[in-house]
């Protein structure tokens, strides 16, 4: 598998090493730190069966080669003031997916941005705090990117989130 391109601030590629392979320990590491991420060197070590020092070292490692992306909360958007949630599918400009993502990245509420392949290119979800802002934002910022040919906005109405579960043990992510 060729390692991921990307560019660097002045536009010449840079290549992603690629991954070294993940033993029994690291995917037991993942689990603990994709259900608690708050875990604390001293859990994950005892959980895992290895030294604080091995324990650090490997984490420390999965960060720099980027199996792990950073440590986050998971928020319940309604509860936090994001009442209205919406998958909006883009149909672009060929070619344009970076140029359009750069810019739906600075969209407030974009929590997740997908190329995908299909009936349209791109797949965004958003969290604003009502229908109101979910249309504004849709109107006058989503169809006002040039590069945008059309969208459709499918609302939300019930959300399960998937994430770790003790049921599944062998689960990576």
């Amino acid at each position: 598998m060729p390692a991921e391109q990307m560019a660097d601030a002045g536009g010449e590629p840079v290549r992603t090493p690629p991954a070294r392979p993940l033993d029994s320990t690291d995917h037991a590491i993942l689990r603990i730190l994709r259900t608690d991420g708050r875990a604390s060197i001293r859990a994950v070590a005892e959980r895992v069966h290895v030294s604080r020092a091995n324990a650090y070292a490997r984490i420390n490692r999965l960060v720099e080669d980027g199996v792990i992306r950073g440590f986050s909360a998971r928020v319940n958007h309604e509860r936090a003031g994001q009442a209205a949630s919406a998958y909006i599918t883009l149909k672009i400009v060929q070619n344009s997916w970076r140029t359009v993502r750069e810019q739906l990245l600075a969209l407030p509420g974009a929590t997740h941005i997908a190329l995908v392949s299909g009936d349209f290119d791109v797949l965004l979800l958003v969290h604003t705090p009502d229908n109101q802002a979910l249309r504004e934002l849709v109107l006058t910022r989503i169809q006002a990117i040039p590069e945008v040919l059309s969208t459709r906005t499918l609302l939300v109405f019930e959300e399960t989130d998937l994430g770790p579960r003790p049921d599944r043990p062998a689960e990576l992510t």
